[in-house]
């Protein structure tokens, strides 16, 4: 059993046969797909994100095979390709701590450890997968992000805290920003409701006291969980 474990070419250190590195990629390949596949499950997701956690797995180790096994120039030539990431539009959460699994099981198929990387991507996906299927981390049903527009002659400290004590149980102000050329004030709020249903009414009491304009209510958190 503690053979699985060995590296597939233990023998030679400094070098690796055809036989190793086609077995190697085809590892890659394969657990990048499984990585890929454990992504989709239950996440929103692009066909180009899916086909680059596919393919990093196998990239990886190819880098660490090229360089010998020094995992230190490695992961040196590695971090050449994080320049990327500020030629990109921020990353979620989910999404970076999925190139990280890729980039671990490449680094380890890459050393030739393949029944690690097979054992590794196993545990890891089956955690990704139950934490998809639990509510862990879920933000209450209660829980709403609040904007809302209104003229620049108004106190926006104080302005709603009457309504906010009859319908909220906790508000939090996010933000203050200026538009319309400095004519009106959008603020952002974090609230939580005291009953669901009536989220109506507080958006009906909003709009009296804000003059009409622009409220926007909603659940999602966007952004909340770029790193």
């Amino acid at each position: 059993m503690s053979e699985l474990f060995n590296s597939v070419y233990m023998e030679s250190a400094s070098a690796f046969s055809i036989t190793s590195f086609v077995f190697c990629t085809l590892a890659s390949l394969i657990l990048g797909w499984f990585v890929a596949w454990t992504y989709m499950y239950r996440n929103n997701y692009s066909k180009g994100f899916v086909g680059t956690l596919f393919l990093l797995p196998a990239m990886v180790q190819m880098v660490i095979m090229l360089v010998n096994g020094n995992v230190g120039a490695g992961v040196a030539v590695m971090g050449a390709f994080s320049l990327v990431r500020f030629r990109s539009v921020p990353g979620s959460a989910k999404e970076i701590s999925s190139i990280f699994l890729a980039m671990a099981i490449g680094l380890a198929s890459g050393m030739g450890y393949i029944g690690f990387a097979v054992v590794f991507a196993i545990i890891i996906c089956g955690v990704m997968v139950g934490l998809n299927l639990s509510r862990f981390g879920e933000v209450g049903e209660q829980i709403r992000l609040l904007k809302i527009t209104i003229p620049e002659n108004l106190d926006y400290s104080t302005i709603f805290d009457d309504i906010f004590d009859q319908y909220l149980s906790s508000y939090q102000m996010m933000r203050v920003k200026t538009t319309n050329m400095g004519s009106l004030f959008r603020l952002e709020y974090t609230i939580e409701l005291k009953d669901q249903n009536q989220e109506k009414q507080l958006i009906d009491a909003l709009r009296c006291r804000n003059g009409n304009l622009e409220i926007i209510c909603g659940r999602s958190l966007s952004g909340k969980e770029e790193l």
